[in-house]
């Protein structure tokens, strides 16, 4: 359903750039297939780790909140309420937590070595510090000249990147270990059949030998 829905809202924002004359409909019509293609995307991140059968509570509000925020923007799109900061704010604030449960759940589709457990723990703490100083800023809008908090958030945001793009090769590199068990195992379980085997030949063997013997 999520695919289809991105597929939908792709034919319509074309048809509307093709055969529209670009306005005011025209533009809520295309902001309204964006609001839907950006939802579907993030519950498709979801998605794809609650079926791993892994993790169910993070995927879970992800996909609630995506299609919360996106019921959210759509009355903002359509003026369906009137101009409310707080109203804003929330949507503002259900979006982003979206985004980062959406996030979070990519990189949790990794299946990490222990050694490489880190950055996966590092993923959670760095996306919910980002957020906690965001949505700090956003509600409470303290006035400060201070450029601290300026930076943390770049810092942050330098950080989240760099475990975003490192994950996928820890996977890549945790694949390997976990085929060299595998395959050691196997191994193992080999010899041990091989020992039971030889065993009950040698049993079978004495068994076999005349009554004199």
């Amino acid at each position: 359903m999520l695919i289809a829905s991105v597929a939908f809202s792709a034919l319509i924002g074309i048809a509307v750039i093709l055969l529209g004359d670009l306005g005011e409909l025209e533009v809520r019509v295309l902001l309204t297939t964006l609001t839907v293609t950006v939802t579907s995307i993030a519950g498709l991140a979801c998605g794809a780790y609650y079926e791993t059968g892994r993790g169910r509570e993070l995927p879970v509000v992800g996909i609630v909140l995506s299609g919360v925020a996106a019921l959210m923007v759509m009355f903002i799109i359509w003026d369906v309420l009137d101009d409310n900061t707080n109203y804003i704010k929330a949507t503002v604030t259900a979006a982003m937590l979206a985004a980062s449960a959406s996030h979070l759940s990519l990189l949790s589709l990794a299946r990490l070595d222990k050694r490489f457990a880190w950055s996966r723990i590092a993923a959670f703490l760095l996306i919910g510090s980002l957020d906690a100083i965001l949505l700090y800023i956003l509600w409470f809008e303290p006035e400060s000249d201070s450029g601290l908090v300026s930076r943390a958030i770049g810092i942050l945001s330098i950080l989240i990147a760099s475990v975003t793009i490192i994950t996928p090769v820890f996977h890549k590199l945790s694949a390997r270990e976990d085929d060299m068990t595998a395959i050691d195992t196997e191994i193992a379980n080999l010899r041990k059949r091989i020992n039971e085997l030889e065993a009950k030949k040698a049993a079978l063997g004495i068994n076999q030998l005349p009554a004199d013997q």
